[in-house]
């Protein structure tokens, strides 16, 4: 048994800051990708950021140079840091634990951006 839990969302103002946490607990210890999915209302779910558990990271290029995903191996967590946030980053984000054989997925958190 795995949990994926999110937290972290909120709402924002535009060009506000919001940092999420993604913390996995059960019976894998590690996980080859820990990543981060957003959806939009009426969207498909997209890639956010993505980080191996060597530290290579993917982001979206929506979000190049504003966003910076990070990991701790020993915590089994993940970061995604967000900054200069925009009306069009609000969805529900996600985040996906990845092993060879399974994806794991939380339950989402919120995040509007809105004055």
């Amino acid at each position: 048994q795995v949990q994926v839990v999110e937290s972290g969302g909120g709402l924002v103002q535009p060009g506000g800051s919001l940092r999420l946490t993604c913390a996995a607990s059960g019976s894998i210890s590690s996980f080859n990708v820990m990543g981060w999915y957003r959806q939009a209302p009426g969207k498909q779910r997209e890639l956010v950021a993505a980080i191996t558990s060597g530290g290579s990271t993917n982001y979206a290029d929506s979000v190049k140079g504003r966003f910076t995903i990070s990991r701790d191996n020993a915590k089994i967590t993940v970061y995604l840091q967000m900054n200069s946030l925009k009306p069009e980053d609000t969805a529900v984000y996600y985040c996906r634990c990845e092993t060879t054989f399974y994806d794991y997925w939380g339950q989402g958190t919120q995040v509007t951006v809105s004055s």
